[in-house]
């Protein structure tokens, strides 16, 4: 295929929701809140999983980045949204395009990984407890932190080249709210059925491939905890699992219904809905059902509160008066 000519534009255009104003309006201060919300929820897991030694294990090193990720794909497309929707222009540069389908891409693709690795760790801790430490040595929590990074870059690396191949013959108005590459293959002015059978056959593999791994774990975690007698037995193994299991329904069902279906399944406002939510709304959840169905990190929260409550009191005593 021939390299695009990038020189016939320098720009593309993100139509969103332009032709409902009233809409772009409410949905840019939702937006707003939950670009917000995600900061704070993820850079506090960060932080937490980092300052409380309680957080040291390998179940926080592994939420550590998933935060780390949810704050790099939101990072690489909600500010460019955010002035679309305030714009009059609505318009991203080339370069940009290219960056901000890289980084959601590769994010998105780590994820995945990550999902299936903190699964097999539940797995081990709740089937193979006496091995943990030997099968979750940090070496090799850091060999499959290593390794999920560079399968997602690796694989992005080479769906952008991919999608950058495409003759676009100067079309550069996208019917979207980001650069993505289902959108970028509708601009194409060539057959892309082998960019989509590709493209589709990727997606199958990194979603659908984590997600068997997921729920084979989670098969032999059911067993297991069905061999527990004591309720109080089977409530902590459940606990160390639920919140996990709730954020793995969230991501796969939104991805898998946008990556996973025919052109022709596809709807123009149901796509922009779908990417806001596991583009925005699922990024944001995430820290928060970890945080709120989690005791170690509800405690580690209130520790570092309490902490600065205290350090207030002492440099200024009369703060609260």
């Amino acid at each position: 295929m021939v390299i695009l000519n990038t020189s016939s534009f320098g720009v593309f255009f993100l139509l969103g929701f332009s032709e409902q104003p009233l809409l772009e309006m409410t949905l840019f201060a939702i937006v707003v809140v939950f670009y917000l919300l995600t900061l704070l929820g993820n850079m506090a897991i960060i932080i937490l999983a980092h300052l409380d030694p309680r957080l040291h294990s390998p179940m926080y090193l592994f939420l550590t980045h998933l935060s780390l990720m949810d704050l790099c794909y939101t990072t690489s497309t909600v500010p460019q949204l955010l002035v679309n929707m305030q714009g009059l222009k609505k318009t991203i540069t080339y370069g940009g395009c290219v960056g901000q389908l890289y980084v959601s891409l590769a994010m998105g693709s780590m994820e995945c990984i990550l999902l299936a690795v903190m699964a097999v760790d539940r797995y081990v801790a709740v089937c193979r407890p006496l091995h943990y430490a030997t099968l979750m040595h940090p070496r090799i929590c850091g060999q499959l932190v290593a390794m999920t990074w560079l399968a997602g870059l690796g694989n992005s690396l080479v769906q952008t080249v991919l999608v950058t191949q495409v003759p676009l013959c100067g079309r550069n108005v996208i019917d979207h709210l980001f650069c993505e590459v289902p959108v970028l293959l509708k601009l194409a002015c060539v057959d892309v059925t082998f960019n989509r059978m590709e493209l589709l056959l990727v997606s199958a593999f990194f979603l659908l491939a984590p997600l068997t791994l997921i729920l084979t774990s989670y098969s032999c975690i059911a067993q297991a905890v069905w061999k527990i007698r004591t309720a109080e037995g089977r409530h902590k193994a459940l606990g160390t699992c639920s919140s996990h299991l709730v954020v793995v329904f969230l991501f796969y069902g939104t991805a898998m219904a946008t990556y996973l279906q025919t052109p022709s399944a596809t709807s123009r406002d149901r796509d922009k809905f779908m990417a806001l939510l596991y583009g925005i709304v699922t990024p944001t959840l995430n820290p928060f059902i970890y945080t709120l169905r989690n005791k170690d990190m509800k405690g580690a929260l209130r520790k570092m509160v309490s902490r600065r409550v205290l350090t207030r009191k002492k440099n200024h005593p009369g703060w609260l008066r």
